[in-house]
């Protein structure tokens, strides 16, 4: 056999260390754990070779989770609603994403010194910018919750001036337009918008509005980027009528893939091409 009819071989996959007494262990706290973060990180580890091993956990003990990860060298340790805020207390620094919206999903232990992070600020951010979005560009964002206020709080410091939060949650709605430096509304109604954001559990698999989307068929058609950050499904109804609208979208399955390579990062050192990071987040999801 020629050079060049030798078949092209698969490039090896590192072989990853036996559970060991030195392996290192990262953790989620949430209170209804998903596998998504243990699929999604123990891929990795598998593709790299790391000494790492990721598990989901849960706990009505927050000050002794973290006190636990602190006393165990626990290296890293993921933070999911509800204890999103309360674990501020107990960390040791915040890092500027946490503390642009006094929120914490992410937890890095070096050496018994706990630094928090927000992941979620971060990929969004990160995908305003890679979607090379106008920051004069004016937008309707609904919802008012802990990822509402990262995702808001990431347009708000790249630089995104004319928006409007909807909710219909008067009181939490308006705080968060207020603090953001954004209009408020109670429902979309009419109003349309260059840039639709959704941040709430509307057309979320599973959920009691799974088939509905979050904005119109007439917002839809006057928006030009459709923003959907539920993650489950890739699709969301929202983000299915956007794209036969001809619409640019950014979907929740980025937004997830892409905060939890920033924790990978964080956790190990190595940081996963975009290519490995879509591998990981399709082998989660399957």
């Amino acid at each position: 056999m020629t050079d060049s009819t030798k078949p092209t071989l698969p490039t090896p996959t590192p072989t990853k260390p036996a559970l060991n007494k030195d392996t290192r262990l990262c953790i989620s706290l949430a209170a209804r754990p998903s596998n998504f973060g243990t699929r999604f990180h123990n891929y990795l580890y598998e593709q790299f070779g790391l000494d790492f091993v990721y598990k989901a956990f849960t706990s009505t003990d927050l000050a002794g989770a973290i006190a636990g990860v602190r006393a165990l060298g626990i290296r890293g340790c993921s933070v999911s609603m509800p204890f999103k805020e309360d674990v501020i207390a107990l960390v040791d620094e915040l890092d500027a994403s946490a503390t642009a919206i006094q929120s914490v999903n992410t937890i890095v232990n070096d050496d018994g010194y706990l630094r928090a992070y927000n992941t979620d600020y971060i990929a969004a951010a990160d995908l305003l910018k890679s979607n090379a979005l106008d920051p004069a560009t004016p937008f309707l964002l609904r919802g008012s919750g802990g990822m509402a206020k990262a995702v808001g709080a990431a347009l708000r410091d790249s630089g995104f001036a004319t928006g409007t939060i909807v909710a219909r949650n008067e009181s939490r709605g308006r705080a968060l337009a207020d603090e953001l430096g954004y209009g408020w509304l109670a429902e979309p109604g009419s109003a349309t918008a260059p840039l639709l954001v959704n941040v709430t559990p509307i057309g979320m698999a599973g959920g009691a509005q799974a088939t509905e989307s979050a904005f119109t068929a007439a917002a839809i058609a006057a928006s030009d980027t459709v923003f959907d950050v539920v993650a489950l499904p890739a699709e969301t109804p929202l983000i299915l009528a956007a794209r036969a609208a001809g619409k640019t979208v950014i979907t929740g399955a980025e937004v997830i893939a892409l905060q939890a390579a920033e924790q990978f990062e964080r956790y190990t050192g190595v940081r996963p091409t975009p290519e490995q990071v879509r591998a990981a987040s399709a082998f989660a999801r399957a």
